[in-house]
């Protein structure tokens, strides 16, 4: 049995897009990084970046929102078909998390995750570590977020890796 292509080193899977409104921008930055640029649209107008902007926090946030979502329906969409999927352990964690450009309150974001490879866990037979790199662009398809990625996965067919 081969690896799915879409655990193949460059592929690419659009998560999908998001919206971000001046609610949902202060709504979260109250929660999780109350800074004046985040909060107060007044405050942010008088700030280095001009006016309300979401937290870099919040863009990152729904990158794994929208990743958890596609995984599900990638998941349920294999077993339709028959097709084997493999098991999600934690993160080990991520690398080279940049912020670009800030997001306004109109801004919508398309993000999406790209496969650099995959190699196995001496520490763990069977598992074996998906490295991605992640990513959001706005609507002119500028760089917007992105980060370096890893994951545990399980492959149905233990014996399948790529690099």
């Amino acid at each position: 049995m081969s690896i799915d292509p879409s655990f193949e080193p460059g592929a690419r899977q659009e998560l999908g897009k998001y919206l971000f409104t001046a609610d949902s921008i202060v709504e979260f930055a109250r929660q999780f990084d109350p800074q004046r640029f985040h909060v107060d649209a007044e405050a942010a107008r008088e700030s280095v970046f001009g006016g309300l902007c979401a937290s870099g926090w919040h863009t990152a946030s729904v990158w794994m929102k929208l990743n958890i979502a596609s995984s599900a329906v990638e998941t349920r969409e294999a077993l339709a078909e028959g097709r084997a999927v493999p098991e999600f352990g934690p993160s080990p964690g991520f690398r080279n998390l940049r912020w670009f450009k800030p997001v306004f309150a109109g801004d919508e974001l398309s993000y999406a995750r790209v496969v650099r490879g995959t190699r196995p866990l001496a520490s763990r037979p069977g598992w074996s570590i998906l490295e991605l790199t992640c990513e959001a662009r706005n609507e002119t398809g500028e760089l917007v977020m992105s980060f370096d990625s890893a994951a545990l996965i399980k492959f149905p067919d233990t014996n399948q890796t790529s690099s």
